[in-house]
C-alpha cells in the first residue's frame, strides 16, 4: 500500500514550501496537492527533488476558491479560461512530474440548466483528454459529497462512471475518495469493486469529520486490505484535515503498520 500525504490539507502549520520536508520528516516520499499554483513550479521542483518526494496528483486552477468556485468545467462561456487552466496544469505537472491532474466540474448556477453543464462537462473533459494524452498524462473527476460542497455538479459515482464510458478516453479516469463515498452514504467495498477498473487514485479520510484514520467509524485497516486484494496497486492519498498537530495524526499508521508492514 502506497501512501501520498495531500500538503495542502496536512501540515498546514508551516508555509506551503515547507510542507514538504515536513512529509519527509515523516517518512513519506509520495505527496499529493489540491493547488500549487501559488507557488512557482521551480520551487516546488527543488523541494521534491531535495527531499526525495514524488508529486502524483495536482487539480487543474479551479476558478475563484475564495468566492465559492469550485472549478469551472460546466460554464459554456468560460472556455477561454479553461484553456488558460489546461495549460497552466500541463506546465505544473510536466515540472513536477504529476502524472495525474484532477478536474473538478463546478458550482452548478441558476443560470445554466444542468443538461448544458453536462454537455459543456463532457466538451471540456474530450479536450483535457486530448492535452494531457499527448504528454502521457491522465486527467481524473470526482464525486463530492454534496453536503461539504452544495451545488456540485458532479456527485453520483455512477453519472461519473457513465460520463468517462461514454467518452471513451482511455486517459479519462475515476478518482475515488472513500470519505466522499461514506458521507453519500454508499458502500465503500462495493461501490470501488464495481468501479475498480476505472479507478486511477484513491482518497482517504475517516468519516464523520474527515480527518485522521482512527478518529471516525471507517474500519480502515480492513479497507486498506480490501483495495488490496482487489489488485488495487496504486496510490492511496491521504487528503483528511488532521483533528491534532499534524505531526501527532500519523499514529494510525503506526499500528496499521504493525499489523502487515506497508510503505509510505
Amino acid at each position: 500500500m502506497k501512501f501520498a500525504v495531500n500538503v495542502s490539507t496536512i501540515f498546514t502549520e508551516v508555509p506551503f514550501l515547507d510542507r514538504f520536508a515536513k512529509a519527509k520528516q515523516h517518512g513519506f516520499s509520495l505527496v499529493e496537492c489540491q493547488f500549487p499554483y501559488a507557488a512557482a513550479p521551480e520551487a516546488i521542483a527543488d523541494e521534491l527533488g531535495e527531499h526525495g518526494l514524488s508529486l502524483v496528483l495536482i487539480n487543474l486552477p479551479a476558478g475563484d476558491w475564495e468566492k465559492g468556485e469550485r472549478g469551472i468545467a460546466i460554464f459554456p462561456d468560460r472556455h477561454d479560461e479553461f484553456r488558460r487552466a489546461l495549460e497552466d496544469g500541463v506546465r505544473y505537472a510536466l515540472k513536477l512530474g504529476v502524472p495525474c491532474l484532477h478536474c473538478m466540474a463546478g458550482v452548478v448556477p441558476k443560470s445554466v440548466p444542468r443538461e448544458q453543464a453536462k454537455e459543456t462537462y463532457l466538451r471540456r473533459l474530450d479536450e483535457a483528454a486530448t492535452t494531457l494524452a499527448a504528454h502521457g498524462l491522465t486527467v481524473t473527476i470526482e464525486p463530492i459529497n454534496p453536503f461539504d460542497m452544495p451545488g456540485y455538479f458532479l456527485t453520483n459515482i455512477e453519472e461519473a462512471a457513465a460520463i468517462i464510458r461514454e467518452l471513451g478516453r482511455p486517459n479519462v479516469k475515476l478518482q475515488y475518495d472513500v470519505y466522499h463515498m461514506a458521507r453519500l452514504g454508499f458502500d465503500v467495498a462495493a461501490t470501488f469493486a464495481a468501479y475498480e477498473p476505472l479507478i486511477a487514485h484513491v482518497q482517504f479520510a475517516d468519516h464523520p469529520g474527515r480527518h485522521e484514520p482512527g478518529t471516525g467509524v471507517l474500519p480502515y485497516d480492513e479497507i486498506f486490505s480490501f483495495l488490496q486484494e482487489c489488485g488495487y496497486d496504486g496510490v492511496v492519498g491521504l487528503e483528511y484535515i488532521p483533528a491534532r498537530e499534524s505531526s501527532e495524526s500519523f499514529a494510525w499508521y503506526d499500528a496499521y503498520r504493525m499489523k502487515g508492514g506497508v510503505g509510505r
